[in-house]
């Protein structure tokens, strides 16, 4: 019993951690955090994504592309490339959580390099656009700004970091691995159903259609693929437990809280403990400076665990896929090569400061 819960607790310790700050917070505040239909959302569309996923793992699809994927040369810039143009398209949960199983599907001794490789990108590419993440959308929405003046604002941190991580994977060198694929089979009607049902839920999702129209993927999973349904609720809990305690924190400093200066900066450091969105969210009300709050918690986003929900997802992703003995490895990796990016999109806000903030703001 004893070894049971202390393997529960490394496990879920993000959960756990959640757990106690928003229990804290909140005993703090005298009340629990208040949950509105805009603060659930995202997770249940999330679980449906999660559905999906797992429908089209046991078609094993994502198996049979990735042995075709980790055929030839240039492994890792190739990836690099085919993550950034996903992004763009889709938000950046759904680039994980297509990407990831791929990735951690491959037979490449160095899985969990090109997994963080993918990880990063997908902050990139999603972040050209306003749909791309979370924090865009509502720094877009708060502001009212153009979207030719976004475009222009993200297009040297998108390119800029797009050439840092193209010249950091040439340095991921993958072993040859020989052809096969061939042999395995892959259930053809479930493969076309849930692609059907990963369409509709990535259309609800980028907003082409209404949030409830992902409801269709779980009920399916329901009467008739109840293995599907078997995902990571511990990580669904945990994004949960993040937004109550986003708006207990922000219910305690919205009072100390004044004007500040350096938007960028604070932005990036706030986004190390309490993830960029709940950042973005604080913040917007006061400063006027949407440029550098769009960049600070776009960075802020690289660096800790807790800086992006997308982190999060990537580490459970690893986890879920066999890569538990190595979640120290992976974790160690994944912040050091966060936070040398993090370092590389700082020195272009700078380099760019100019360019960025034209118009002011």
């Amino acid at each position: 019993m004893g070894a049971y819960l202390w393997d529960l607790l490394v496990k879920e310790w993000l959960l756990f951690a959640a757990g106690a700050a928003w229990l804290l917070t909140s005993i703090h505040l005298g009340h629990a955090p208040v949950y509105t239909l805009r603060d659930t959302v995202p997770i249940f569309l999330l679980f449906a994504l999660f559905v999906v996923i797992k429908g089209l793992e046991r078609s094993r699809l994502p198996l049979l592309l990735a042995r075709r994927l980790e055929q030839g040369g240039y492994l890792a810039p190739r990836l690099v490339l085919l993550t950034f143009a996903l992004s763009m398209v889709v938000t950046i949960d759904v680039t994980l959580v297509t990407m990831l199983p791929l990735v951690l599907s491959m037979r490449t001794l160095r899985r969990m390099d090109l997994a963080i490789l993918v990880a990063l990108t997908a902050h990139v590419g999603a972040a050209l656009t306003p749909f791309g993440t979370p924090q865009n959308l509502f720094i877009y929405r708060w502001y009212g700004v153009e979207l030719g003046e976004f475009l222009r604002v993200m297009t040297p941190f998108v390119g800029g970091l797009l050439l840092f991580l193209l010249l950091a994977s040439l340095f991921v060198q993958t072993e040859p691995v020989k052809r096969s694929g061939g042999g395995i089979r892959i259930d053809a009607r479930a493969t076309a159903l849930y692609l059907l049902l990963f369409a509709l839920v990535a259309a609800s999702v980028v907003g082409l259609l209404p949030a409830g129209a992902a409801i269709f993927a779980i009920v399916y999973a329901l009467l008739f693929d109840r293995s599907a349904l078997r995902v990571d609720y511990g990580l669904l809990l945990t994004f949960l437990l993040f937004i109550g305690l986003t708006g207990n924190i922000r219910e305690i400093i919205e009072g100390m809280l004044a004007h500040r200066t350096h938007t960028f900066l604070l932005a990036a450091v706030m986004s190390q403990f309490i993830s960029n969105v709940p950042t973005t969210l604080m913040l917007e009300r006061f400063t006027d400076h949407w440029r550098a709050l769009l960049w600070g918690v776009n960075v802020g986003g690289f660096g800790s665990l807790v800086a992006a929900m997308a982190n999060l997802i990537a580490y459970k992703l690893f986890l879920t896929h066999g890569g538990r003995k190595e979640a120290g490895r992976f974790v160690l990796k994944f912040i050091v090569a966060g936070y040398v990016t993090l370092l590389a999109g700082t020195a272009l806000h700078y380099l760019f400061f100019d360019y960025i903030h034209r118009y002011g703001g």
